[in-house]
């Protein structure tokens, strides 16, 4: 096998990973009951899906300056998923938008008490 063809699979293998991590977001976006839950079902596997997606395009085109703007890519996802997901989360519980019996720790309701408000609930 030459690496051409040893690269293309390795490339359809992880596009089929890619396919499989956004599945998996997506029905626990559906499945999962609360908003917390949620974010994080939309957030963790489909980040890990974005980069399987682009080691397969940077498998599959081979060229050094399209490589070079996937890890860009894969690096500004990966730095801005978590963060918008956390600053998402925390502006649903200063509206009172999550359950709170279904939370198993409970630390920004303290600090919460602490801080005078801020803006729009």
């Amino acid at each position: 096998m030459s690496w051409d063809q040893v690269s293309d699979v390795i490339a359809a293998v992880c596009f089929v990973a890619a396919a499989f991590f956004a599945a998996v977001a997506a029905i626990g976006v559906i499945r999962f009951p609360d908003l917390l839950t949620r974010m994080h079902a939309a957030t963790k596997p489909q980040t890990v899906g974005l980069l399987f997606a682009l080691v397969g395009l940077g498998l599959r085109l081979g060229e050094p300056s399209a490589i070079g703007i996937l890890v860009l890519v894969g690096l500004f996802q990966c730095a801005t998923a978590p963060i918008a997901s956390h600053m998402m989360s925390r502006a649903a519980f200063r509206a009172g938008q999550v359950r709170q019996d279904l939370l198993v720790a409970d630390e920004l309701s303290p600090v919460m008490d602490r801080e005078e408000p801020r803006g729009a609930p």
